[in-house]
């Protein structure tokens, strides 16, 4: 199978074909669940008595929910989105990159991505994004395969088809690996399943799969009994990156700044609770799953509550709190790569949201 990197020409592509979709209804949309907790509704009541409307906030995930989202389900629960004016929507993504696509071409007000692609995609192809703040401050990303397989770093993946969900740093990832081995992206076979990741490695389709996070489908795996192992990408030539980030639009800041600040405080309220009581907080994220489509497994989330809170906190820095150097760090990496075709410009990146 001839394999290409796609960069970023794909998501721009997604972005004008979204900005002229005019009154069509985009695949995020036809997919979305607006989840609210129960009780929760469009109206507050102001000190005085009064019924106050609520301005709409549509938040865009990076996949169906889990763990890793328990601190905005907690924040719609315990109402602290409505204390700051907010009604939250939640949507779960029909293509890998909705977050992004969505959010640049103003039909989200944020959405949840990965650092080293909104690097790539606003210096490579100016799509109109800008950051918020980090959600989770290291990798979860792995590669994974079954144990069978005998692969356990990158130089066993030679000679193997890869499975990934389609974000260009993946691809770039298996290069960066490749390369610090001595090998060539050319020996490995790239094969982009979409959000099937589990399913194309149980089924054999694949040979290992990398896009896969250690907090979600390797516990999930191993809970349904399946023999399966995983390396770290960080130990094979793989930046210590920034996994899980908040972005918005560039129109956004501009127009809607108080809106997404007070997004801002309200996250950082839910996720305060999350880090006070991990197992009350997951319990509000099960309450409110989408048991028909998107059905979680107790264990699997309690296991990942485990891993990602040392990955989400940092005593230094306050939750969504953006650094910096991480980003600028990124970025060179990303130029040395040659992934991006110029020096990014982290400080136009980051968006100016009074706090």
């Amino acid at each position: 199978m001839k394999k290409r990197m796609k960069m970023a020409a794909a998501v721009m592509a997604a972005v004008m074909g979204m900005m002229t979709l005019g009154g069509c209804g985009t695949a995020s949309e036809k997919s979305e669940t607006a989840v609210q907790a129960e009780g929760t509704d469009a109206k507050q009541t102001s000190e005085d008595g009064k019924s106050q409307d609520l301005k709409e906030i549509n938040v865009v995930l990076d996949w169906y929910p889990n763990a890793i989202h328990t601190f905005i389900y907690t924040a719609i629960e315990r109402g602290y989105y409505a204390e700051e004016g907010l009604n939250v929507h939640v949507q779960f993504p029909a293509n890998t990159n909705d977050a992004i696509t969505m959010t640049a071409a103003g039909q989200a007000d944020a959405g949840l991505y990965y650092q080293p692609n909104i690097i790539s995609t606003a210096t490579n192809q100016d799509v109109p994004v800008k950051i918020l703040g980090t959600i989770v401050q290291h990798p979860l990303n792995i590669v994974m395969s079954m144990k069978s397989s005998n692969i356990t770093c990158a130089k066993d993946l030679k000679g193997k088809i890869i499975g990934y969900p389609g974000t260009v740093d993946n691809e770039y990832f298996v290069k960066a690996m490749m390369e610090h081995n001595g090998l060539s992206y050319d020996d490995v076979t790239m094969q982009d399943v979409g959000f099937d990741l589990n399913t194309s490695l149980i089924s054999g389709n694949v040979d290992a799969v990398i896009g896969t996070y250690i907090n979600h489908e390797y516990p999930a795996l191993q809970k349904e009994g399946y023999d399966v192992t995983y390396f770290d990408i960080t130990k094979e030539g793989c930046p210590d990156y920034e996994e899980l980030v908040l972005v918005t639009g560039e129109n956004q800041v501009k127009n809607e700044s108080d809106k997404l600040a007070k997004f801002i405080r309200a996250s950082r309220k839910g996720f305060q609770d999350v880090l006070d009581d991990p197992q009350g907080c997951l319990q509000i994220l099960l309450n409110n799953q989408d048991k028909a489509n998107y059905p979680l497994d107790s264990e699997v989330e309690e296991k990942s509550m485990e891993i990602l809170l040392p990955l989400m906190a940092d005593n230094s820095t306050d939750f969504l709190t953006i650094n910096k150097e991480s980003w600028q760090n990124t970025a060179d990496w990303l130029l040395k790569m040659g992934i991006i075709t110029k020096a990014a410009d982290i400080d136009a990146l980051i968006a100016d949201i009074p706090q």
